[in-house]
């Protein structure tokens, strides 16, 4: 198994290595929407959420990362795949099913994992931003911010038709991911009834360990009812990848 992962993860790479505007997103729309938000959030009082500017803009980081490089460049792979019957005939062979699925995932993981380390250990050495009060917590967010955009990423793709556009089914989860997320605006800064459906969205429950992890003060029960949620959003994503992906174009 963990031979046929490693040929297929390899194989994905190269496609994605050659693939200038999917390595570009991956590499550099992170970077520059931190730099965007920023600017933006200089001008916001973030006092009331126990952050400061540069934890936003560092926490908001690993969120873009898990959009951008997990989710959007997942969906295009997936799509693309499917349509040069590359997912049909791998499903002739010895390949499972979910090892397709986790093969072809494999680049855009590890990649996100390096640049979340990256956005870290930058934030630290450069920004001055105190180092990860709960690493712990921070390594769940993240894991489980992946596992979530991953699997949203194969039950998205089950209905988009093409790879260009994919640009418009992945837009959803980056125009409500963004300011309803907690990725750069906290949610203890919306109204009570407002947080409270935010909460509900897919990236929330990670988001919502990742800042206990680098900053502190969440309180456990909020800690696991945001990993439970988390959870929730995999199954269900899970449940709907097997019920409905399509494994070859529509004719």
């Amino acid at each position: 198994m963990a031979g046929r992962l490693a040929g297929l993860g390899r194989a994905e790479l190269t496609l994605l290595v050659r693939n200038r505007t999917a390595l570009f997103v991956a590499l550099l729309m992170p970077a520059l929407m931190v730099v965007l938000m920023k600017s933006t959030l200089e001008g916001m009082d973030l006092g009331e959420a126990g952050m400061s500017v540069a934890e936003a803009s560092m926490t908001g980081g690993i969120g873009m990362v898990l959009i951008l490089v997990v989710h959007l460049n997942l969906v295009s792979a997936y799509v693309a795949r499917r349509e040069e019957l590359v997912l049909k005939r791998l499903r002739t062979g010895e390949v499972t099913d979910p090892e397709i699925l986790a093969g072809t995932a494999l680049p855009a993981v590890g990649l996100a994992a390096v640049q979340c380390l990256l956005l870290v250990a930058g934030g630290v050495v450069f920004l001055g931003v105190d180092a990860p009060a709960r690493p712990d917590l921070l390594l769940a967010g993240i894991a489980l911010g992946v596992l979530v955009m991953a699997a949203l990423a194969a039950v998205t793709a089950t209905f988009t038709r093409t790879v260009e556009s994919a640009q418009i089914t992945t837009m959803p989860m980056f125009l409500i991911s963004l300011p309803g997320s907690g990725l750069f605006f906290p949610l203890e800064m919306m109204p009570d009834e407002l947080a409270s459906i935010c909460e509900l969205l897919p990236l929330t429950g990670a988001m919502t360990l990742t800042r206990a992890g680098w900053v502190g003060g969440v309180e456990s029960g909020d800690q696991l009812t945001a990993a439970v949620s988390a959870l929730v959003w995999c199954a269900v994503s899970v449940f709907a990848v097997r019920r409905w992906f399509r494994w070859e174009p529509r004719r």
